[in-house]
């Protein structure tokens, strides 16, 4: 085999060594020409890495004969990794940039408003750029007019929190000009973590026949108040144990462990205490509830990309910009203040303790009884 007729351009190409055919490139039956080169740079949070993904399917659709390559954290590749519709997850370290910076691609989708992003955004060779850049002031631009809606919901509280109806999947989609049909999360799961999964809660003492609650009270650290109270999750799963024949699973990782032991002690048996999992198991975990109750955290998302019945507490954040697609409820705080995006809050009765447990019970009963219609009456 010559040089010239290696085939460089093969999605399945590696150069070190064979690729998975195992053969060599002329005549060979599995030759799949990259096409259409798109590079996506959503670095984080995982949040929103997870509700950026509904771009995929419309992309595919666009750019049938396309190769589309993810930059992203090294800590959120799990909710990318084995998505058919990515042919490349870049972690986002130094090898992964110097080797970006070196390809060309036909579309750039900057969808991060970070310095280093949108820095990068501006070095990487791409005959069209849509999203996000940086000016010769060292601060946010856009590549493109439709970009810029997105941009002033950053810096304009009006436009963010009173103003705009839109969804997040809704406005990246107008900010990469690709019409937005209610395209749903994308989130493929490992099937040895679902076995694990499958293990884990049988070891726990969990019923695959019984309605699953997932209970997953943190809220992260980054906006005060994002989570729901202690007393009122304690409350409304005693009364959810009283009422139906359903059983709860606590979730949670080692940032929730102190809220996660306090519901625990008032419970006792009553409940069902997950505990740390990796992220890939954790997806999998999420995928045998039935309704998952959380605030505006990750593990809603999660719930939302595996098509549960979601029952999603907000405060601090924009509740529009969530889509539940059909599937659930939101209970958003009464509270004048909010949103507000704040890291530190001193009110007391703030946003989160103004939610009655009446009002989430209330919203959790008619989601298990929506389960129960659709399965016949059972639980």
């Amino acid at each position: 085999m010559k040089t010239e007729e290696i085939k460089s351009d093969c999605r399945y190409f590696i150069g070190e060594k064979p690729c998975r055919a195992k053969r060599l490139c002329p005549g060979c039956a599995e030759y799949s020409p990259m096409g259409f080169r798109i590079l996506i740079i959503k670095i984080g949070a995982m949040g929103d890495v997870l509700r950026t993904t509904p771009l995929l399917k419309a992309l595919k659709q666009k750019y049938r004969e396309s190769h589309i390559t993810w930059l992203v954290d090294s800590a959120s590749t799990d909710l990318l990794n084995r998505n058919p519709d990515i042919d490349r997850v870049a972690p986002y370290d130094w090898s992964s940039l110097l080797k970006l910076q070196v390809e060309h691609f036909d579309l750039l989708l900057s969808l991060e408003k970070i310095e280093p992003a949108i820095a990068l955004a501006e070095l990487i060779h791409a005959k069209k750029k849509l999203g996000f850049g940086m000016n010769s002031h060292g601060t946010l631009r856009v590549f493109n007019p439709e970009a810029g809606y997105a941009l002033r919901l950053g810096i304009d509280d009006q436009l963010k929190f009173i103003e705009n109806k839109k969804s997040y999947p809704h406005i990246i989609f107008e900010a990469v000009q690709l019409p937005f049909q209610g395209e749903e999360y994308a989130l493929a799961l490992d099937p040895l973590e679902t076995a694990r999964a499958k293990d884990l809660l049988s070891t726990l003492g969990a019923r695959p026949d019984k309605l699953t609650i997932g209970v997953s009270p943190g809220a992260g650290h980054v906006f005060a108040n994002k989570a729901w109270t202690i007393p009122g999750y304690v409350e409304l799963i005693q009364r959810v144990l009283k009422n139906f024949d359903a059983q709860v699973l606590l979730l949670g990782g080692e940032r929730e462990m102190e809220m996660n032991r306090a519901i625990k002690e008032a419970l006792g048996d009553g409940i069902l205490e997950v505990g740390a999992q990796p992220l890939s198991r954790f997806m999998a975990v999420v995928d045998h509830c039935d309704i998952l109750i959380s605030g505006d955290t990750l593990p809603m998302h999660i719930a939302i990309a595996m098509k549960k019945e979601v029952l999603a507490i907000f405060g601090p954040t924009c509740n529009q910009e969530i889509d539940l697609y059909g599937r659930g409820e939101k209970i958003v705080t009464s509270k004048d203040c909010a949103p507000c995006y704040r890291s530190r809050c001193d009110i007391r009765d703030h946003c989160m303790e103004a939610i009655p447990v009446d009002t989430v019970y209330e919203a959790m009963e008619r989601l298990i009884k929506k389960k129960q219609s659709k399965k016949g009456g059972c639980y």
